[in-house]
């Protein structure tokens, strides 16, 4: 594993262990986790550091192509298959009455499928089938945005849209900007809104796609207009952590830029300065929220950005092949976890003390079904996706962006 691929997935691989942990601790060690929690938000460290990550790489992934096209064809590919075969599987233990699956209310049942299959259920007033899927919702936004930027070519200025992101988290903490769960769904109505984000969304990407300048223009803008509407209207989380998870992922993009040489280090260290600043504020002045204590949730997102930066700063160094095998399975590791664990919480229940061996043994049990996922379920759908989008972007890729702007050098697994 070459060193400048190896301490992205060392990350990935870490920080799938932390969430891991996060969620596995309810069922076998819920003494330990209610002391940890208020003090280290395990789960939010883990996700702060997939976001960095994500930043760092998407943009990159975008780039390198040169062609929103196979940029989506890419995505899709890479996320759908496994998180098809995880809900079926879902599906199926419900069926069998070993797992059951969350109340979606008054929702019928080709609403949540809608809703889901977008990716954005998160914010479009769903309950996430799993718990976890919650985080692709903002993935897929920062997917639109990013696809924005590249159509109207402002993708260089992540430093500048971190900063902006950022600022508008803290002065929405400030002004005391608290809004409903799902607020805009109350509103409208959640059916509506999801038949609305559906058809946007399929016409974004349409357009986007284009080899037609206006279109593809047009079809990026409107995802993006989409994504900045759904975050901070039509989010579970605070306004300002909505904000500030966006800010996160073009904080890693910015830094990204910085390491190619398309922006300064004293640009992405600014940035780096700004963001984190704002997002400590906003988290101290909302205070304790339902679900963490600002203490835990600030120590966290520190911990996160050190951990990214210790990293970074390692990144030519090899980096064990443990370590980056666990990167390799992450998004197996982060999805199929869930399903195990409903399956254990339906048949045998939780444990109401705490028991550090059935923990190491649910890590030894799910580590090896996630390599199986991974081997017979990821790589062959990043395989039918990097086919396609060889043939579909093959064609565009030179008049849609520069060759500075590819990356052609830069090769991680996206």
């Amino acid at each position: 594993m070459s060193a400048r691929l190896g301490w992205l997935d060392a990350l990935r691989g870490l920080a799938a262990l932390v969430v891991v942990f996060d969620h596995s601790s309810h069922t076998f060690m819920p003494d330990f986790r209610g002391e940890l929690m208020p003090q280290f938000n395990t789960s939010r460290y883990g996700i702060m550091v997939f976001f960095l990550v994500s930043g760092y790489i998407i943009p990159a992934s975008l780039e390198r192509r040169g062609c929103v096209r196979a940029f989506w064809i890419g995505r899709v590919f890479r996320v759908y298959p496994l998180w098809a075969v995880v809900v079926a599987v879902l599906l199926a233990v419900d069926l069998l009455g070993l797992a059951g699956l969350r109340d979606f209310g008054r929702q019928g049942a080709v609403t949540v499928a809608f809703a889901h299959v977008t990716m954005l259920q998160e914010l479009l007033g769903t309950p996430n089938v799993l718990l976890v899927l919650w985080t692709l919702s903002y993935e897929m936004c920062f997917y639109l945005l990013v696809v924005a930027l590249f159509t109207v070519r402002l993708h260089h200025r992540s430093a500048s849209v971190a900063v902006v992101l950022a600022v508008l988290a803290v002065v929405s903490a400030v002004a005391g900007a608290v809004l409903p769960v799902s607020a805009l769904s109350g509103l409208v109505g959640t059916g509506p809104l999801i038949a609305f984000a559906s058809i946007a969304m399929a016409v974004a990407l349409c357009c986007a796609s284009s080899a037609s300048p206006a279109p593809r223009v047009f079809g990026g803008v409107l995802g993006g207009a989409l994504a900045l509407v759904l975050v901070p209207f039509n989010g579970t989380v605070p306004v300002w952590e909505g904000l500030v998870i966006l800010a996160v992922m073009f904080l890693g993009t910015a830094v990204h830029r910085a390491e190619r040489g398309q922006s300064t280090w004293h640009r992405a260290a600014g940035a780096a300065a700004l963001v984190i600043a704002c997002a400590v504020g906003s988290a101290h002045r909302y205070g304790d929220g339902h679900h963490f204590t600002w203490r835990g949730w600030i120590v966290a997102f520190l911990l996160a950005v050190l951990t990214f930066a210790a990293a970074l700063a390692w990144r030519r160094r090899r980096v064990p092949g443990l370590l980056a095998g666990l990167g390799a399975i992450s998004y197996s590791v982060y999805l199929v976890h869930p399903v195990l664990l409903a399956v254990i919480d339906g048949t045998v229940g939780r444990r109401r003390d705490d028991h550090a061996v059935l923990e190491v043994a649910f890590f030894a049990l799910l580590l090896p079904l996630c390599v199986l996922t991974h081997r017979y379920v990821e790589v062959p759908g990043q395989a039918w996706g990097r086919r396609l989008a060889y043939r579909s972007g093959g064609q565009v890729s030179k008049s849609t962006v520069s060759a500075s702007d590819t990356g052609n050098d830069w090769h991680v697994r996206t």
